[in-house]
């Protein structure tokens, strides 16, 4: 097993620690939809002396404050998690290792977003269904050959459905 900070959960820069109901109440719906699932918007970012800045997070002490976040847009995540794919697992496939990733949902968002060649506009209506796998097989090159989530059907829609009604109902 291996743990990395790159495949950790979007940073929401001001709004860390509001649910999604209280940013928005605060900024409006609209704004709140945009911050959260458009692929180059980010929120407000948070001031490197709050303690909810990853600078004054523990987890984050062995790490250049010049790479954590302030706040991150899904463009962000995407460079944030790429190098781990190609520096981290892709060695690993080529070795013929079989890979399991476990992430939070924007993490694999920009993962699926890369793997499957989702553009800009269509990831805001990705859904990743909470705690469901997703199977990928590649070719030789390991471009994907098929992609499918594991698990009852109708319990994958239903995880999907619950993530876009958390996000705005997409």
């Amino acid at each position: 097993m291996q743990r990395s900070w790159r495949l950790n959960e979007r940073h929401y820069g001001a709004l860390q620690g509001l649910d999604k109901k209280e940013t928005s109440d605060r900024h409006g719906e609209e704004l709140t939809k945009l911050w959260r699932r458009s692929y180059d918007t980010p929120p407000p970012p948070v001031d490197t002396s709050s303690p909810e800045h990853p600078a004054n997070d523990p987890r984050y002490r062995r790490l250049p404050v010049a790479v954590l976040p302030g706040s991150e847009c899904l463009k962000d995540v995407v460079a944030r998690v790429l190098p781990y794919w190609y520096d981290v697992v892709v060695p690993q496939l080529q070795a013929g290792w079989d890979v399991l990733i476990v992430a939070h949902g924007n993490s694999l968002r920009s993962l699926v977003m890369h793997l499957e060649g989702i553009s800009e506009q269509d990831i805001a209506e990705l859904n990743i269904p909470t705690g469901a796998p997703r199977l990928y097989t590649f070719d030789d090159a390991l471009n994907v050959t098929s992609a499918k989530y594991l698990g009852d059907a109708d319990a994958v829609a239903a995880a999907a459905a619950a993530v876009a009604a958390q996000a705005g109902g997409h």
